[in-house]
């Protein structure tokens, strides 16, 4: 097994993640149980961040939230300095509810809603990453 980030191999056999023992967390929150090594996604974002930066000055890395997005991964991608890519109506919800500013938000996805994109203009999503002359008509009519 190849240990990343955190992980480890405690003296009693068990993994652990973050200094969390990962059968005592079965024990307490059940199984399937999806456990995120908090250091190891910021040290990525962070390598994302400053690469990009260093070679592109005026680059922007995003996170796309459809790989994992709850409120709390919303506020570490703000936290890390990166815009966050939502490709609906419940990913800007959630991103709203933690906090995260609009204006870094960028609205991808090509099954749009009128009202979705309404949700999004009334909230400052920052960028749309339009997919269609249709869609761009739909934006600036509403």
């Amino acid at each position: 097994m190849f240990l990343t980030g955190t992980m480890r191999v405690n003296s009693k056999g068990h993994l652990e993640v973050g200094g969390c023992d990962t059968l005592d967390l079965a024990k307490e929150f059940g199984t399937p149980l999806y456990v995120m090594d908090e250091a190891l996604i910021r040290k990525n974002c962070a390598e994302y961040r400053d690469t990009f930066k260093e070679h592109y000055p005026n680059s922007q890395v995003a996170y796309a939230g459809k790989a994992f997005l709850t409120k709390a991964m919303c506020r570490l991608v703000d936290e890390e300095g990166l815009a966050l890519d939502v490709v609906s109506g419940g990913e800007i919800y959630t991103a709203l509810e933690a906090g995260f500013p609009a204006e870094k938000m960028l609205y991808h996805g090509n099954n749009k809603t009128p009202e979705e994109i309404e949700m999004a203009l009334k909230n400052g999503v920052g960028r749309f990453v339009v997919d269609s002359y249709s869609e761009l008509e739909l934006i600036n009519a509403l």
